[in-house]
């Protein structure tokens, strides 16, 4: 057992395991025992925990204790909620999605790329 950030103890025994089990962003912070803003997390949840899973792709949990393990993801997501407390998604762009469409990357040859607003206005008016 470890304390989290309100002092309320949670659970270290298999904790990998256990997160494998959650669906919802706010478990992930509850279990971990990680304080967050609603505001930014409502805002920024897919990002921050596919930078955690970014974060995590590079760690290597074999042969450690719970203790350990539990740490070092808790500092993951901490670290990757910090990423999107202080800057916007734009800003780190960790969906393919966004990274394809980087306004200051020139755009591919042979792609074109038409406005939205563009194909709003009405047929007929210059």
């Amino acid at each position: 057992m470890s304390c989290s950030a309100d002092g309320r103890p949670f659970d270290l025994t298999d904790i990998l395991a256990r997160l494998k089990g959650l669906s919802a962003a706010e478990e992930f912070f509850a279990i971990l025992g990680v304080s967050y803003d609603p505001k930014v997390l409502n805002v920024s949840r897919l990002h921050i925990m596919r930078r955690m899973g970014q974060y995590l792709a590079s760690e290597d949990f074999s042969e450690l204790p719970d203790s350990v393990i539990a740490a070092r993801v808790r500092g993951t997501l901490e670290r990757a909620y910090q990423d999107f407390a202080i800057s916007s998604p734009l800003t780190h762009r960790v969906f393919k999605v966004l990274k394809d469409h980087d306004p200051d990357k020139p755009a591919t040859p042979g792609r074109t790329f038409v406005p939205f607003e563009s194909m709003l206005k009405r047929f007929g008016k210059e």
